[in-house]
């Protein structure tokens, strides 16, 4: 079908036309997710507390007046609450108002399964028809400014577009998004954030906070007391560890002020939540309890689970104790956990997420004592709610493969009734387990992307794997795939990425990625430009284009700077260049093996990255006013300079090793002069700031007391993230790295000049490195730095573009 073009934008027609026809709006084929069965399976999967159809409808006008407010007239909400438009289908159809003026009135119709669907259908007719683009505000934001003036929208051409979902669900969240990214977050941001969700399509978002003050009373049921629970739950920044049971107490206690502002807000995330029709996932009992349990209950079979990278095994928050499934008090502590958050919230979901396996490997591999751990987590659950359906995450079928062969993994998947489990594919863009599983032996599953580890700030992506992967997994043999989603550690970075993940709820056929960039590069700083059009092309195959099948971890040099003595890595500096290392730990298997020159990952030609930049440097003058360009300008210079200092610091280890103080000294400087100015670059942009999650964290704290540790919280995270000695750093150290202006100025930069010196004083005495020494001032400045409390910008400062085109000149200009 071609549609016309908005006429704010006839100058550029035969562009518009090119991107209306690539995506024109797909139409679904049947699928394993679709159909009849699948929509039954859709309204069994919310609880009985839904909302009206009139409620999803003001809900989605709501969102329209938060995101366009002078556009709040412009379109009309309607629910298909029988079917007359979408069957039995989740879909959104976009058409004209039947006879509107288009003046001072409704000018188009959203029509819609849920709320959910009115909304995506917003978020498609402005992408398509007006060129618009919205992505999360610390990645620039919204470009609304080529929407057409209410009265001068355009024309559906028809009776209208329809779109339905060739797949059920579109699942959103990772179990630790909420500490590294949601933690510090009030109502004023969940409200914005569940407004993009909606746009994006999700329908199937996980809902963990507050869950402590659930917990708590829960506990107390058991005869636990406040003081038990103190050394039980974790601090802010660290309770999604606590909740999967790999520390205790870490960061904290949780003041009561804390879990009652929690709960509150929980309250009014799923109450918006289901207002647009989202099924919410709630957390379910996976056998986590505090260390009194063993005391209470002497009989009970409660294990000390092993160390999860402590340096020292400090029981002050190692190690953690796990009930054991089998026993009956299981089911009694999960039943009453379930009933608990049904009395605080309603009755929202029957959708529950448990990963007792992730990370905790079974005492045996024998399939029948598997098998009955299953049954019995179920069991809790259902207990709970009768109608309960176990969402679990598959990454411990590749995380801990060695364990999980055939026979376990059908025991355990088999454990419960088909269609009581569903199996989030975690890795999916990177290492499918769909493919290797028989279609995880007939459960149902979704298949998920992975894309990012501890919130870092790295421009990586897989968009062929992305634009592809969901449409051969949702076609292929005896599929039983019902759904996408994301599943980041950390969001708010990679635009591009997210944006084309979220359409693939909605593509049935694989979509022409060079094709789609055109259309996103448009819509992103609202006009079409040549320049910018082949700077997209270079990064599509370079950045956006890794197929090593590594997961990517921000280890570049300046914020995961190397705890080694160079005198152990003469042997590896020969083989330096593009090389990548895998590293090894429980959490996500990324952590520095000592000994070794950590590697940072570079799939990619720099070479033809610092061409995107220069590009995007010449097109600047167009888009100086974009924030969406100004945003993406300050990480892609940020990333070509990080990737140069990488080289850099080769260099001076390789002059250590040939003794050459003079050129030591020379690439000591220039490694320590590009940290200052990506510092200056980052500090330019309000969203490459530290101060705003120092600032955020203080903001929820009630007492001095909360403020102090709170923000303690905040800077661990970042940083050394657990516990160390005086002589040895974290293990988890820099796993939540960040590429924030204030971070490198006063963090990573004394880092890497302490390292420095002590590497020039031993070329000038003659003596070995002094590796413990510099181990000790580095460890003591750090948790100094954790401790502190001064005061990081929260607005930027400086001319972006002024700044990336004097630091392209100075450093990376052929």
């Amino acid at each position: 079908m071609r549609l016309s073009p908005p006429r704010r934008l006839l100058p550029l027609a035969p562009f518009l036309l090119l991107l209306l026809t690539l995506l024109s709006p797909p139409r679904a084929a049947a699928a394993a997710g679709g159909g009849p069965s699948a929509w039954v399976a859709l309204r069994g999967a919310a609880g009985s507390r839904k909302a009206s159809p009139a409620e999803q409808e003001a809900a989605a006008a709501g969102l329209l007046r938060r995101l366009l407010p002078s556009h709040a007239g412009s379109f009309s909400f309607q629910i298909d609450s029988k079917g007359a438009v979408c069957g039995q289908s989740s879909c959104f159809r976009i058409s004209n108002v039947v006879d509107g003026s288009g003046k001072g009135g409704a000018e188009i119709l959203i029509q819609g399964t849920t709320g959910v669907e009115l909304a995506s259908g917003l978020h498609w007719y402005l992408k398509y028809w007006c060129g618009a683009h919205i992505s999360w505000d610390r990645t620039g934001g919204a470009q609304l400014a080529s929407i057409p003036s209410p009265g001068s929208l355009p024309r559906v051409q028809g009776k209208g577009v329809k779109i339905e979902r060739p797949v059920l669900w579109n699942y959103y969240q990772n179990v630790v998004t909420s500490s590294y990214s949601y933690v510090w977050w009030d109502w004023k941001r969940w409200e914005k954030e569940i407004d993009w969700m909606a746009l994006q399509g999700i329908n199937l978002p996980l809902a963990f906070t507050g869950q402590e003050s659930i917990w708590q009373k829960v506990f107390k049921s058991f005869n636990v007391t406040d003081r038990d629970l103190d050394d039980f739950f974790g601090g802010p920044a660290f309770l999604a560890w606590a909740r999967m049971g790999n520390l205790h107490g870490w960061g904290g206690p949780l003041s009561q002020n804390w879990l009652d502002q929690q709960l509150a807000l929980q309250k009014k995330v799923l109450s918006r939540m289901i207002e647009l029709g989202m099924v919410p996932v709630l957390p379910s009992f996976s056998g986590n309890v505090p260390a009194v349990f063993a005391k209470l209950f002497p009989s009970a079979n409660i294990t000390l689970l092993g160390d999860w990278n402590t340096v020292d095994a400090n029981p002050k928050w190692c190690c953690t104790y796990l009930l054991d499934p089998s026993d009956s008090l299981f089911i009694d502590v999960g039943q009453a956990f379930i009933r608990q958050q049904i009395k605080e919230y309603g009755d929202v979901t029957n959708i529950y997420n448990c990963d007792t396996f992730n990370e905790n490997t079974p005492p045996t591999d024998e399939p029948a004592y598997i098998s009955s751990l299953g049954s019995a987590i179920y069991e809790a659950m259902s207990r709970g709610n009768k109608n309960a359906v176990w969402l679990m995450q598959g990454w411990l079928f590749y995380s801990d493969a060695a364990f999980w062969k055939e026979p376990q993994m059908k025991a355990l998947l088999h454990s419960v009734p088909i269609g009581k489990m569903i199996v989030l594919d975690l890795f999916a863009d990177v290492k499918p387990i769909w493919k290797m599983s028989s279609q995880f032996y007939g459960v149902p599953y979704i298949w998920c992307m992975l894309h990012n580890f501890g919130g870092n700030i790295e421009m990586y992506g897989v968009l062929d794997s992305i634009s592809s992967g969901p449409i051969d997994a949702r076609t292929s043999y005896n599929s039983t795939m019902i759904g996408v989603g994301m599943c980041m550690e950390g969001i708010e970075h990679n635009p591009v990425v997210y944006e084309l993940m979220s359409e693939m709820a909605f593509h049935n056929k694989k979509v022409e990625v060079e094709d789609w960039l055109k259309t996103y590069s448009y819509r992103r700083y609202g006009r079409a430009n040549a320049e910018i059009e082949k700077a997209w092309r270079y990064l599509y195959h370079t950045i956006y284009n890794c197929t090593d099948g590594i997961a990517d971890h921000n280890k570049d040099y300046i914020v995961e700077f190397p705890d080694i003595s160079p005198s152990s890595i003469s042997s590896q500096l020969s083989k330096r260049r593009g090389m990548s290392i895998m590293r090894n730990h429980r959490r996500f298997f990324l952590s520095e093996v000592s000994g070794s020159l950590p590697h940072p990952h570079l799939w990619y030609s720099t070479k033809e990255a610092i061409k995107a930049l220069e590009l995007f440097l010449d097109a600047g003058s167009t888009f100086s006013k974009s924030l969406t360009y100004r945003y993406d300008l300050v990480d892609l210079t940020r990333q070509c300079l990080s990737k140069l200092a990488n080289e850099v610091y080769l260099d001076a280890m390789s002059s250590y090793q040939k003794k050459d103080s003079n050129g030591l000294n020379s690439h000591t400087r220039k490694f320590l002069e590009i940290i200052m100015d990506i510092d200056t670059l980052l500090a330019a942009d309000d969203n490459f700031l530290l101060g705003p999650w120092l600032e955020s964290a203080k903001s929820l704290a009630i007492t001095e007391k909360e403020r102090q540790q709170y923000e303690w919280n905040a800077r661990t995270q970042v940083t050394m993230w657990y516990d160390n000695t005086e002589t040895e750093q974290s293990k988890l150290h820099d796993y939540a790295n960040k590429f924030w202006s204030g971070l490198l100025k006063s963090y990573y930069l004394p880092r890497a000049s302490k390292y420095f010196a002590y590497l020039t004083r031993s070329l000038q005495e003659n003596q070995s490195f002094q590796l413990e020494e510099w181990r000790k001032d580095w460890i003591s400045y750090s948790n100094e730095w954790q401790s502190g409390k001064e005061v990081y910008a929260v607005k930027a400062t400086g001319d972006a573009l002024a700044i990336a085109r004097s630091l392209y000149r100075k450093y990376l200009s052929s």
